[in-house]
This record gives structure tokens, sequence and C-alpha cells, in this order.
């Protein structure tokens, strides 16, 4: 499947079947390329937490406002990220680049999110995000439906998955079968009121 048509065919589906089991291939798949989504100085600060426990499942749809899809899709993740990445021994994620570029990178890792908690949030919010993305059209590509999810309490579900606390939630994903047809897709905006050349207009 294209990009193109993987962005226009996607829907948020609140209604799965039940019954669907993915392989464990399937999810393997979907993990490792989602890791290809791109980070800040490649800091992969994203952390994925697939939830298969019934019981745990039962306990995030209850917080959750008992919406169906946490407990009835085929795979729930909850994209979580690490504040502290930036921190945990950062050579790491320029160990094959030559020495003087893994050394500059290194040091400015260090230098831009030091002393930063807005700046190491927000890191994580961008990082998560984009994999949320990458994860939903993955599933798209591979026949699956999915739903992204911040309609929870964070704080439940933190301690639920046992959330270190270094790390934050950013949302919930819900991947499986669907059983029932989304709404009609609501409208979209006008080109020119969303997309602008050079500035903003006075």
């Amino acid at each position: 499947m294209k990009v193109c048509d993987s962005l226009e065919q996607r829907r948020s589906i609140k209604y799965f079947d039940p019954e669907h089991v993915m392989t464990a291939a399937e999810k393997e798949q979907l993990i490792r390329h989602v890791m290809y989504s791109p980070t800040a100085f490649n800091i992969q600060n994203w952390r994925f937490v697939m939830v298969e426990d019934k019981t745990i499942r039962q306990e995030i749809r209850k917080a959750a406002w008992d919406q169906p899809q946490v407990s009835e899709a085929s795979l729930l993740i909850v994209l979580c990220f690490d504040k502290l990445a930036w921190a945990r021994d950062p050579q790491r994620y320029w160990a094959h680049a030559p020495e003087d570029v893994a050394t500059q990178f290194v040091s400015e890792i260090q230098d831009f999110y030091r002393d930063d908690e807005a700046l190491q949030h927000d890191e994580g919010m961008r990082s998560c995000g984009i994999a949320a993305q990458s994860l939903m059209l993955l599933a798209k590509e591979m026949g699956y439906d999915s739903c992204a999810m911040d309609g929870f309490d964070f704080k439940r579900v933190g301690h639920l998955i046992n959330l270190p606390g270094d790390h934050e939630i950013c949302m919930l994903l819900t991947i499986g079968k669907r059983l029932r047809d989304p709404w009609p897709r609501g409208d979209l905006l006008p080109v020119e009121e969303v997309c602008f050349t050079d500035r903003f207009p006075d």
C-alpha cells in the first residue's frame, strides 16, 4: 500500500474483533519498523509497553472510561518516553559514526538537554507522536486499523504498567481488525487555512 493511500484510508476505529489474535511475527514487525522513526540526536527516547495481560487490559479500560477498543483490539500499546534518554550512555547512539562525529554529537546532546526539563518532556512528546504515526501507517499496510487515544487517566495507567519515575506516557494506541466501519470522515479544512508560504498573513 502506498503511504498516500494509508494516510487517506486510516481512521480512528473504536470497535475491534476481540477474537482476532495478531501473531508474534506481526508484533515484532511493527516494533522493528517503528524503531526507524526519527528522534532528535538519535536518542530513541520512546518506550513501547505492549499490554497483553487481559486483567491489566481490563483495568486500563476502566481507566479509559470503558472505551471498548482498549480491551477488544488485538494489540494495546502504551507509548511512553524516557525523559533522561539523552543522559543514558549517549555514546551508544553514535557507536558506528566516525569518532569525531560521535564526540561532537554526544557533547551537543548533553549541552542541549541538561537542566531543561521542559525540553526533555517536549522532545519525548515529539518522538512519540512521530512513532505513533509510523505505527498507524504500518498497521494499515498490514491490513489492520488503529486508534490513538489520550482519553484516559494517565496516573492510573502509569501505575498499572509500573511506569518509572523518570518516564512519562504520551498516549495509548490500539491496533486490530475492525468490526464496524467508521463514521463518514469529517470535513478537512481548506488548504489555504492551514498552509502558508514564508509567513503567516497580516
